[in-house]
């Protein structure tokens, strides 16, 4: 297909930054937009076992924590409401409640309903978003929890802790959803660079390993991402 064509099915403002990147060479601008959704697609089957794993490991934790398998339901009246959560705004002047947790589970549950699918434990963990699993590592939520969600991690390295685990987390989860975005992930700027995607991926391969080194030589044959990595710099 003709770059004209493509950039007509992709718009110009998309294509304008690889075509800056690559000094408006039409042909190489293009094979930078494959390569960029290449890499992306390669990073889906480890951070779905990331995710699957993380929210896993939490509600072993938390359903402990609780002696209550279904915390998520309970705890809306529970830890998610906890006074500590509303805090006064300096800025505005205004109370703020962060009801992130409560208001992900309620969601869930409306939708379910609406859908007339029976409310369980397992399908409202299954339904909540990254975010409300690194949201839980974040101090507010963590402080009501006594640190209980660190403990998923039983191989944690001296001197990493919960702020280490939860920079890591919100980069993988700001980085999925650019990538769920079809936001390009190969640029410093107006430069073709690879840094940033490398940096998520041993992020990602940090925190599988923190929760069971077994898993990642379980992965090893889903991970194709460093080869489209290299594959991506030839171009």
């Amino acid at each position: 297909m003709r770059f004209q064509k493509v950039q007509l099915h992709l718009s110009s403002s998309r294509m304008d930054r690889y075509q800056i990147a690559t000094g408006n060479r039409s042909t190489k601008s293009v094979k930078l937009y494959k390569a960029n959704l290449k890499i992306s697609q390669s990073f889906h089957p480890i951070l779905g076992i990331l995710e699957v794993v993380l929210r896993n490991k939490i509600n072993i934790i938390l359903s402990g924590y609780f002696v209550d398998p279904d915390w998520i339901i309970n705890q809306k009246t529970g830890f998610m409401i906890d006074p500590s959560l509303t805090y006064r705004d300096n800025r505005t002047r205004r109370m703020i409640t962060n009801d992130y947790l409560r208001t992900s589970v309620e969601k869930s549950e409306n939708r379910f309903r609406r859908i007339r699918i029976p409310i369980t434990s397992g399908k409202i963990i299954a339904d909540q978003t990254l975010g409300f699993w690194t949201n839980l590592f974040e101090l507010s939520h963590y402080r009501i929890l006594l640190g209980r969600p660190i403990q998923i991690f039983n191989h944690l390295p001296s001197g990493i802790g919960r702020i280490q685990v939860c920079e890591r987390l919100n980069k993988i989860r700001e980085f999925r959803n650019r990538i769920n975005h079809n936001e390009p992930i190969c640029f410093n700027g107006n430069n073709i660079d690879f840094n940033y995607v490398e940096d998520v991926y041993n992020s990602i391969i940090e925190i599988i390993n923190w929760i069971d080194p077994e898993l990642i030589n379980w992965i090893r044959d889903m991970d194709s991402v460093m080869i489209k990595i290299n594959n991506a710099k030839k171009i």
